[in-house]
C-alpha cells in the first residue's frame, strides 16, 4: 500500500503518515488554562451578582456612588484576565487536539477518523457544522486512542453537550452586556451568566479528564517520537 492509499485510509495529511507528536507538555498547559477559565466563569458571574447588588441597593438608597465605582472597578479587573485565558486556552487545546489526532492516527488502524485532519481546527469555524464536527473529532480521537475499542463514549458525549449549552447562551449575555444597563436586566444578566458559569466549570472539568485520559493512553506505549 503506498503512502497516498494509507492517508486515504486512516484520514491523514497529504504529508506522510502520521508520526507520533508529544502530547504530555499541551495537555498540561491545556488543562491548567481550561481550569483558569472556569474560574474566570465563576468570578464573571460573581461580578456580575456584584454589580446587580451594588446597583438594586443604591437605588434603594443603601449603597454610595463609591459602591457602584467599586462593582464597576471589579468587574473590570475579571474581564480581561478572564478573556486572555479563555483565548489561550483555547489555542492551546487546539495545538493538544492537533497532536493527539495525529497520534490516533497510528493507533486506531483504518477508518478510525470520519474528518480529514483540517478538520481538527476548521471544524470549530464552520457555521452550523461546528454544531457536530468538533465533537465527532473529539470522539474519534477518544475511540481511537482507548485501549478497547469498545470503549464508552459519554464523557464526550455529556461534555459537549454542557459545551453546546453554554455557547449557545453566548449570545443572549452579549445582548444583555451591551443593553441598557437597568436593574431589571442586570439582574437577568446575572441569572444567566450563573447558568453559563455552571456549564463551563462542568464542561471543563469533564474536558480536563478527556485531556488526561487520552493523553495516558497515548504515552503509555507511544510508538517511537520524532
Amino acid at each position: 500500500m503506498n503512502d497516498q492509499q494509507q492517508e486515504t485510509r486512516v484520514g491523514a495529511s497529504p504529508a506522510g503518515p502520521p508520526q507520533y507528536r508529544r502530547v504530555t507538555g499541551a495537555a498540561t498547559a491545556a488543562k491548567t488554562l481550561i481550569l483558569l477559565t472556569t474560574v474566570g466563569a465563576v468570578l464573571d458571574a460573581v461580578s456580575d451578582w456584584r454589580t446587580y447588588f451594588a446597583v438594586h441597593d443604591y437605588l434603594a438608597g443603601a449603597a454610595t456612588d463609591g459602591d457602584l465605582d467599586a462593582a464597576d472597578s471589579f468587574s473590570r479587573a475579571v474581564a480581561l484576565p478572564a478573556l486572555v485565558a479563555y483565548l489561550a486556552a483555547t489555542v492551546v487545546f487546539l495545538v493538544w487536539l492537533w497532536r493527539a489526532r495525529i497520534n490516533s492516527e497510528s493507533s486506531g488502524g483504518p477508518g478510525s477518523h470520519r474528518h480529514k485532519r483540517g478538520m481538527v481546527v476548521y471544524g470549530w469555524m464552520t457555521p452550523v457544522a461546528n454544531l457536530w464536527i468538533p465533537y465527532r473529532v473529539v470522539s474519534d480521537i477518544w475511540r481511537a486512542s482507548a485501549p478497547r475499542r469498545n470503549t464508552p463514549r459519554g464523557l464526550v458525549t455529556t461534555w459537549w453537550v454542557l459545551f453546546t449549552a453554554d455557547t449557545a447562551l453566548s449570545p443572549a449575555l452579549v445582548r444583555l452586556y451591551e443593553s441598557k444597563p437597568t436593574e431589571p436586566t442586570l439582574r437577568t444578566t446575572a441569572d444567566l451568566s450563573t447558568v453559563s458559569a455552571v456549564l463551563e466549570v462542568i464542561a471543563g472539568l469533564l474536558i480536563i479528564v478527556i485531556i488526561a485520559r487520552v493523553t495516558r493512553w497515548q504515552t503509555a506505549t507511544p510508538p517511537a517520537a520524532e
